[in-house]
Formats: C-alpha cells, sequence, structure tokens
C-alpha cells in the first residue's frame, strides 16, 4: 500500500472508479470537505478513526476502511454531527450523500485506492 500524500488520485469501488482527494496531513484532514457545497467523487483522510460534520454545508456518506482498505461501516451524516470512534478503522472515505450506495460500498467491500503520481 505504501504511505500516501495530500494530492489526487483513483478509488476503485465495485462499481468502477471514482475520482479521489487525498488528505494526510495535519491540515488537510482537519480542513476535509468544511467550507465546499459538494466534493467530486471522494475524499480519503488519512489516518483517522473518526470525524465531524461540524461546519459542513452538506450530508455526505462516510466509509471507515481499516488498514486493508475494507469497508468497516457506511454511514450517512448531517451537517452538525460527531460520529462514532470506530477503533478498528485507519481511514475514513467521504462523498456526497447517497453517492456510495451507487458505488456499491457496503461493509466487507474491499476498496482500493491509486494515488495520481506528481510531476
Amino acid at each position: 500500500m505504501g504511505r500516501w500524500h495530500d494530492g489526487a488520485g483513483t478509488l476503485t469501488v465495485p462499481s468502477g472508479h471514482v475520482g479521489l482527494e487525498i488528505a494526510t496531513t495535519y491540515r488537510a484532514r482537519r480542513r476535509g470537505l468544511l467550507g465546499r457545497d459538494g466534493v467530486d467523487g471522494a475524499m480519503l483522510i488519512t489516518p483517522t478513526n473518526s470525524i465531524h460534520t461540524f461546519g459542513m454545508r452538506f450530508t455526505i456518506d462516510v466509509a471507515y476502511l481499516d488498514r486493508n482498505l475494507t469497508v468497516l461501516a457506511v454511514v450517512t451524516m448531517r451537517p452538525g454531527r460527531l460520529g462514532m470512534v470506530r477503533p478498528r478503522a485507519r481511514h475514513v472515505l467521504e462523498a456526497e450523500g447517497g453517492a456510495m450506495a451507487g458505488w456499491g460500498l457496503r461493509k466487507g467491500v474491499r476498496v482500493t485506492v491509486v494515488p495520481t503520481r506528481a510531476g
């Protein structure tokens, strides 16, 4: 799997491929999707095992992933909520509410992340 850096990539889900933003630094993870009106594709926040939606402008789907990128749980969160801490989770995927069901993401599904190489 290697070590990821802030940037972009591709997320492979059961229905195909999705554009991905990757947030690995403290600053990028803290900012996440705050202040946005939507997201094109998904955002991977790593490492983390919990998120919140305080300051969010839209409902999001959240997939908690273990170290092997297997989905532990998928939840939909409205703005202004505090998510549960998932002790086994190492990464969190965020997308617009309803997107993950269309992608076929559910507990037990394994995803693949391919970062875009810079330069």
